[in-house]
């Protein structure tokens, strides 16, 4: 069974002649452990899409299912619920607590939901991304690669069905982006983590399993990467 899965999706804004179409009968599905990159001019209905994907915005029309779940039309408590356990987000910004140390917001996720970690695989986290020695730092405290890999640890902390990243090296300088990208193409091949990712880089996207070109609202080319 897919993880993801998009049927007929599509984003209205306004009514009548002042109707603007952000995203135009989209589908596609996503195996698991599928790495896809969504590509696309600005404009194009990327980011839209990825809302909607993580639940955050509600379709005009179609589903978005993950995990045979259809979390289109979810009410916003029972979702709200679905996100934070099924769906890791990366976000450009990062999006860190800043009164809260690094461990803390690692283990937000977690704590929102009244779960207890698990402290091996919290560590095996941490250790992987090179934060065993910020665990007491505030975001303030951080370099912006740092940041990331904090973000990045935080979306994986619950074991989510699914990683959604927008953009998550454009904040960052080439040295950076190098590291984060490598960091996430190892969590996708140690732990088979499937992950969608927002790009405008191409030299990011053609490291995907699969490439998704997305024009005016439209899928316009779903490409598979062969090596």
């Amino acid at each position: 069974m897919e993880t993801l899965r998009t049927e007929h999706l599509s984003k209205y804004y306004g009514e009548k002649e002042n109707r603007v179409i952000a995203l135009d009968d989209v589908s596609f599905s996503v195996d698991p452990g599928e790495f896809v990159a969504i590509v696309g001019p600005s404009g194009s209905g990327k980011s839209t899409l990825l809302h909607l994907l993580g639940g955050v915005d509600v379709p005009s029309e179609g589903r978005v299912i993950v995990d045979g779940n259809d979390i289109s039309h979810m009410k916003e408590a029972p979702l709200a619920i679905y996100r934070r356990r099924q769906i890791g987000l990366i976000y450009q910004f990062y999006n860190l607590i800043p009164i809260l140390n690094v461990e803390e917001n690692i283990m937000l996720p977690l704590l929102l939901d009244g779960r207890k970690p698990d402290r091996a695989y919290f560590w095996e986290l941490v250790e992987t991304l090179g934060l065993s020695d910020r665990l007491s730092h505030l975001p303030n405290q951080l370099s912006g690669g740092q940041q990331q890999r904090v973000s990045i640890a935080r979306s994986l902390i619950t074991k989510p069905s699914i990683i959604l990243a927008d953009e998550p090296t454009g904040n960052l300088d080439s040295k950076n982006s190098a590291e984060i990208l490598s960091l996430l193409h190892r969590m996708h091949r140690e732990y088979r983590q499937t992950i969608v990712l927002i790009t405008h880089d191409a030299s990011i996207a053609l490291r995907a399993d699969r490439i998704l070109t997305l024009q005016d609202g439209r899928i316009v080319q779903d490409e598979v990467i062969r090596r």
